[in-house]
C-alpha cells in the first residue's frame, strides 16, 4: 500500500479513537442538567471520566499532528479555512478542561453551577461542531487555486452540515448517557438507561437521514459498507441498553462512531479537500501528502509508539473500571 494512502487511513483511526473515547466523555458534559438532580448525583456524573477526560483529549492532538506531518496541505486548509469553528471547539475544551479542576475548589452553590454550565457547553459545542466540520468536509468547500477556503463562517452552516453536527451531538450524547448507566449503579443508573432510550431512538432517525444524504449524493461503495455497519450497530445498542446489557451497548455505540468515521472517509476517498466550485483546485491524498521520507519516519515511529499508548489507555481503564456510587461521594464529601 502507498504510505500515503496508509496515512490517510491511519488520520482516520486517530480519529476514530478521538470521537470515540472524547465522544462519550461530551456525552457525559451534557448529561448533567438531565441526570444531575443535585451536588451529590452532578459530582458522581464528573466522577466517572474524571481520571480518563484528559487522556481522551489527547487523541485530538496526535490526530492534529499526524495530519500536519502527513498532509500539511489538507492541514493549511483546513486549519485556516474553518479556524473560526475549530477556535470555538478549541475555547470550549479549554472551558470544560477548566471546569473539571476549578469546580470542586470552593465550596458555594453558585460557583460550581457556573462551572457545571461551562462543562455542558464545553461538551456541546464540540460535539456539534465536529460534526459540522466533518460534514463540510466531506461535501466540500470552495477553494482557490492555491487550495484556500474562499467562503465564511456562515457558508459551513448549511443544511447537510448541521444535520451532520445534529448527528454528532446526539450520538455523542447517546454513548456518553450509556457510559453514565455503565458507571453507576442505582436510581441514577436507572434514569440514564432510560434518557438513553429516548435519546437513542432520536439518534437513529437524525443518523439514518444524514448517512442517507451522504450515500446518496457523496458515497462510493465502500462507504455503504460502513454506513451500514454503524446503522447496525446503533440499532443494536439501542436493544441491548433497554435489556439492561450496558457494558454491550456501550460497545456497539463505539462501534457506531467508529464505522460512522470509516463511512465519511471512504465516501472522501481519494480526496481529502473536495472543492465544491471546481473540482480542479481539489486536495487529494496525492498532493496533498508529505514526501516519502517524511512518511517512513512517520511510520516507523507510529509501530513503535501506537501499541504502548493502546497498552496504557487500555491499563488506565482497567484501572478506573468500578462503578462510582453516591455513598462513595459522601464518604469523600466528609
Amino acid at each position: 500500500m502507498d504510505l500515503s494512502v496508509l496515512w490517510f487511513w491511519i488520520v482516520a483511526f486517530l480519529f476514530i479513537g478521538y470521537f470515540v473515547l472524547d465522544g462519550f466523555d461530551f456525552g457525559v458534559g451534557m448529561s448533567l442538567p438531565f441526570l444531575g438532580r443535585d451536588e451529590t448525583d452532578r459530582r458522581v456524573l464528573i466522577n466517572t471520566i474524571g481520571p480518563v477526560w484528559d487522556l481522551n483529549e489527547t487523541w485530538v492532538i496526535v490526530a492534529g499532528a499526524s495530519l500536519f506531518a502527513a498532509f500539511p496541505e489538507w492541514y493549511a486548509t483546513l486549519f485556516s479555512g474553518f479556524y473560526l469553528a475549530l477556535l470555538l471547539i478549541l475555547l470550549a475544551l479549554i472551558a470544560r478542561g477548566v471546569s473539571f479542576e476549578y469546580r470542586h475548589q470552593r465550596p458555594e452553590s453558585r460557583w460550581k453551577r457556573s462551572f457545571d454550565r461551562m462543562i455542558i457547553v464545553g461538551s456541546a459545542v464540540p460535539a456539534f461542531l465536529w460534526g459540522v466540520a466533518f460534514a463540510n468536509i466531506v461535501q466540500g468547500v470552495p477553494l482557490d487555486a492555491g487550495h484556500n477556503y474562499t467562503g465564511t463562517l456562515l457558508d459551513l452552516l448549511n443544511p447537510y452540515a448541521l444535520l451532520g453536527g445534529a448527528t454528532t451531538l446526539l450520538l455523542f450524547f447517546t454513548h456518553g448517557v450509556v457510559f453514565v448507566s455503565l458507571k453507576t449503579e442505582g436510581e441514577l443508573r436507572e434514569r440514564a438507561r432510560r434518557l438513553a432510550a429516548r435519546s437513542g431512538f432520536i439518534a437513529i432517525v437524525v443518523a439514518a437521514a444524514f448517512l442517507a444524504w451522504t450515500g446518496l449524493a457523496f458515497g462510493a461503495p465502500w462507504f455503504w459498507g460502513f454506513a451500514a455497519a454503524a446503522a447496525i450497530a446503533l440499532v443494536a445498542g439501542w436493544l441491548a441498553n433497554a435489556g439492561g446489557a450496558e457494558g454491550l451497548a456501550f460497545s456497539l455505540l463505539a462501534i457506531t462512531t467508529a464505522a460512522a468515521v470509516l463511512a465519511l472517509f471512504s465516501a472522501l476517498f481519494p480526496e481529502v479537500m473536495p472543492a465544491s466550485n471546481d473540482p480542479a483546485n481539489s486536495l487529494t491524498i496525492e498532493n496533498a501528502s508529505s514526501s516519502t521520507y517524511t512518511l517512513t519516519v512517520m511510520s516507523w515511529t507510529a509501530l513503535i509508539f501506537f501499541p504502548l499508548v493502546l497498552a496504557y489507555q487500555g491499563w488506565t481503564y482497567w484501572v478506573f473500571r468500578k462503578r462510582v456510587t453516591r455513598a462513595s461521594i459522601e464518604a469523600a464529601a466528609h
